[in-house]
């Protein structure tokens, strides 16, 4: 196992034909972060309390001297997952003291930050619950304060895991003991004495990469940080900051990509490179930390070696794990499923299907089709002009709206059942709203996807010729209504919803979504910029040498973004972007 920062790849043909045999339906990951870069024996304790549960498996650990912090990857059943976050929580609760900790990384806690993150077969909603779960746990047990962050969070202002970090220990304390707003989610209201607090959360999948630099300017590395990271009008989905790296006398420009197909590894890298060199510096090497998609090296190295009409299915493993997966999942589904599966219906059947007068299938299965068949029109874009990390986001937009065309089928029949108990039944109350919540939780995510899979199609049409381009109009035009179709049907049943507490926890959800369709409704009828000034104001005013500097890092990526999202979460004009996890 390596003990620093960098790049494992695991054949996952292997490793998943191998879960299929342990007949393990849904994986999830968890990546801790935790305040000791420095003692091995601890990291090894960490890593222990993780292996100590069955049904869990340790991908990597990382340790940085200079970040005084390392970084555990594991993935597992939900449950499982779960139990050994909490575990190593604890270790690192009686073994690290943040009275004694000197490093060059934010921190707010001896387990700074626990993110999970959906693999194949979980839901981003999944990994919601799992972070609730486990904050409860950890706030009454441990008796440390949690707050919840990304879309796990429950206050807009605890979402940016930066937001939390401000100030570092002695901010967020502050916060604490004067801001009613910045009570833990779980937990007691102060600081513990040793292990401070913990943030947990859910979110996507991102890169942790850093580029270091052959220099010991540290203002240097600040200022290309500032220079390239979104909040400064940099790059988007990009955080970053600049820290030094005494023990190898170099200073880094750590990154996070939040989203590596709009911003992808070469376009990163090369925006540090270009910087740097303006000011005769040059790039003594990069590292990622942890695990990366391999999506996101295919994308790179397809750049890099300029490789003529590559498909990501050219990769072995890949091919491989088409096959050997695909089949072992026909062979374990084959017989257990007694409602039709949807998609494996002819499309006559299946629009009988909906004309029938019966409950289901219905409108959110026809939303759910109608974003998938947006999202194939954007691939079939993005093959033609080979924007391969487009392709392959989209296909797995498209893969997911097609696995909601049948739940969403599946989470009504649960209602309707909830429906017919009893009313003398105690349990029919809580029966209902639950089944009402996932009811609503399905059409939200297909208003999610479909407006995902939009800011892509549009994305995509920058590179492609005029033909083409009327094509990706038509899906952009699909995905709004697909998402449009999605948000009504959550309208309607919140309206229904009498828990409380459950239609809380979907409102912020719910104006993010709002937000990010009217955002996307606004490009519908408006032709890409390609390259040239627009006339929508920008996120931040940047003077005219950046926005040079970054159309020319953008110019090397195989998408160009034309637009970003202007109306995020809210965040505090003071805070910083911080790069963690």
């Amino acid at each position: 196992m390596r003990e620093a920062g960098g790049l494992i790849i695991r054949p996952p043909a292997l490793l998943f034909s191998f879960l299929m045999g342990q007949n393990v339906d849904r994986l999830v990951e968890c990546v801790p972060n935790f305040s000791e870069g420095r003692n091995q024996t601890t990291v090894r304790a960490l890593a222990h309390a993780v292996e100590s549960v069955q049904g869990v498996w340790l991908l990597d650990r990382t340790m940085d001297r200079d970040h005084h912090r390392s970084v555990l990857s594991f993935a597992g059943e939900p449950d499982a997952v779960a139990e050994a976050a909490f575990r190593a929580l604890r270790v690192a609760t009686d073994l690290i003291d943040l009275r004694k900790h000197k490093g060059v990384h934010p921190r707010v806690g001896a387990t700074d930050v626990v993110p999970f993150v959906p693999l194949r077969g979980a839901t981003i909603q999944d990994c919601i619950h799992l972070a609730k779960r486990l904050g409860q746990r950890v706030g009454t047990e441990l008796e440390i304060p949690v707050f919840l962050y990304e879309q796990a969070a429950l206050h807009r202002d605890h979402a940016p895991l930066e937001s939390v970090r401000r100030g570092g220990l002695q901010g967020l304390a502050f916060r604490m003991a004067s801001d009613p707003d910045w009570r833990p989610d779980y937990g007691p209201h102060q600081l513990h004495k040793t292990a401070g607090a913990v943030v947990i959360g859910a979110r996507p999948s991102l890169i942790a990469f850093n580029v270091n630099l052959r220099s010991t300017d540290l203002a240097l590395a600040r200022s290309i940080a500032k220079d390239i990271r979104q909040s400064n009008g940099g790059l988007p989905h990009l955080k970053a900051i600049g820290v030094e790296l005494a023990s190898r006398k170099m200073v880094q420009v750590a990154m996070n990509l939040t989203d590596y197909i709009i911003t992808p590894l070469h376009v990163a890298f090369e925006a540090v490179r270009a910087l740097a060199a303006e000011k005769g510096v040059v790039v003594a090497e990069s590292e990622v930390i942890g695990l990366v998609p391999q999506a996101a090296l295919i994308q790179a190295a397809g750049h890099s070696l300029a490789l003529e009409q590559f498909d990501s299915t050219q990769v072995l493993e890949a091919r491989l794990e088409t096959r050997l997966f695909g089949e072992s999942a026909r062979r374990g589904s084959s017989g257990e499923q007694e409602s039709v599966d949807i998609n494996t219906q002819p499309l006559a059947d299946f629009l009988d299907a909906v004309a029938a007068a019966t409950p289901i299938p219905a409108g959110g299965t026809v939303a759910a089709l109608v974003g998938a068949l947006a999202a194939s029109l954007g691939m079939m874009g993005a093959r033609l002009s080979r924007q391969q990390g487009v392709e392959h986001r989209l296909n797995e937009i498209g893969q997911r709206l097609r696995d909601l065309m049948q739940a969403d089928g599946e989470a009504y029949q649960r209602f309707i059942q909830a429906t017919k108990l009893e009313k003398t039944d105690r349990t029919r109350p809580a029966a209902l709203s639950s089944a009402l919540h996932l009811a609503t939780e399905i059409p939200l995510e297909i208003a999610e996807q479909a407006t995902e899979a939009g800011v892509l199609l549009h994305a995509c049409s920058v590179g492609v010729k005029p033909p083409v381009r009327s094509d990706l109009a038509v899906g952009l035009i699909l995905a709004i209504a697909a998402a449009d179709a999605g948000r009504h049907t959550v309208e309607e049943n919140m309206n229904v919803q009498r828990n409380q507490r459950l239609k809380s926890s979907l409102r912020d959800r719910i104006e993010l979504m709002t937000i990010r369709l009217e955002e996307l409704r606004s490009l519908c009828y408006i032709t890409p910029l390609q390259g040239r000034g627009g006339t929508r104001k920008k996120l931040v005013q940047a003077l005219p040498g950046k926005v040079a500097r970054r159309e020319e890092w953008k110019s090397k990526s195989s998408i160009i973004t034309s637009r970003k999202l202007s109306k995020l979460p809210r965040r505090s004009s003071r805070e910083k972007d911080s790069s963690a996890n």
